[in-house]
């Protein structure tokens, strides 16, 4: 069985000139002539050809396609292990550029991605971008910050309800601890303000204990977060903050 140029083409998806330039330059020279001096190919200049396009695929200039199919000390196995080689490493190229577009994608998309309905439902009257200009003016080139956009961009509105239910839960938490008369430093509250700090590690960005007592410290220093935090219960938000200072002493003591 014997295949004319049109034909070998058309399997191959490669154009006549394409097939024609090969065998100007000795690549792939067909196995036949036929009586009017046309090239006809047999079923192992199909398998040459194959070859050809996957190093073509790979970026191999035709010069090292030519060598690397008439090394007389390779036989198709060789050939089969280097493409499998070659293959994976591709594979992993790919796979880390495809890491790196997603992250370019995630870093366009930063921010909470819901409409203004959906922000009312899950934060009620608070809007989390009233104070986005003043955040990235403050805290735009720390890394916290980076890592917090980066994690928030891929969000859904179901988890910032999450997030949103967990601090509720805790804001109950350490209400309750205060009107039980439970000090600031004792074994339940330091272990309310762990669990704070590991939410926002969990869901934010990396928070270790000495950023925790910043935060803590500027939870009284911004009457605005002591506003908020206190409508849960007046003075909450000096509790949370001695809370949060006794459990990082506890844990770097």
């Amino acid at each position: 069985m014997s295949y004319s140029v049109g034909q070998v083409a058309g399997f191959a998806g490669v154009t006549v000139r394409t097939l024609h330039h090969y065998d100007a330059i000795g690549l792939l020279v067909p196995t036949e002539r036929s009586h009017a001096g046309h090239r006809r190919y047999a079923d192992a200049d199909l398998d040459r050809l194959q070859q050809i396009l996957f190093y073509r695929e790979l970026g191999f200039p035709l010069e090292e396609v030519a060598a690397l199919l008439d090394d007389p000390d390779a036989d198709p196995r060789a050939h089969l292990r280097r493409r499998h080689d070659l293959l994976t490493a591709r594979i992993e190229r790919l796979r880390k550029m495809a890491a790196a577009v997603e992250q370019a994608m995630e870093a366009r998309t930063m921010g909470i991605n819901l409409t203004p309905e959906e922000k009312f439902e899950v934060f009620g009257d608070f809007d989390p971008d009233q104070y986005q200009e003043e955040v990235q003016a403050r805290w735009g080139d720390t890394d916290a910050y980076r890592q917090s956009r980066e994690r928030t961009a891929s969000y859904t509105k179901e988890d910032w309800q999450r997030i949103q239910d967990e601090a509720d839960e805790l804001t109950r938490r350490f209400v309750a601890l205060m009107e039980a008369g439970e000090p600031a430093d004792s074994e339940a509250a330091m272990d309310a303000a762990e669990e704070h700090r590991q939410g926002i590690s969990r869901n934010h960005y990396d928070c270790g204990h000495e950023m925790h007592t910043c935060l803590g410290e500027m939870y009284v220093a911004d009457e605005r977060f002591t506003r908020n935090i206190d409508q849960a219960r007046p003075g909450l938000a000096a509790y949370m903050r001695d809370a949060i200072l006794a459990n990082a002493l506890r844990h770097t003591a």
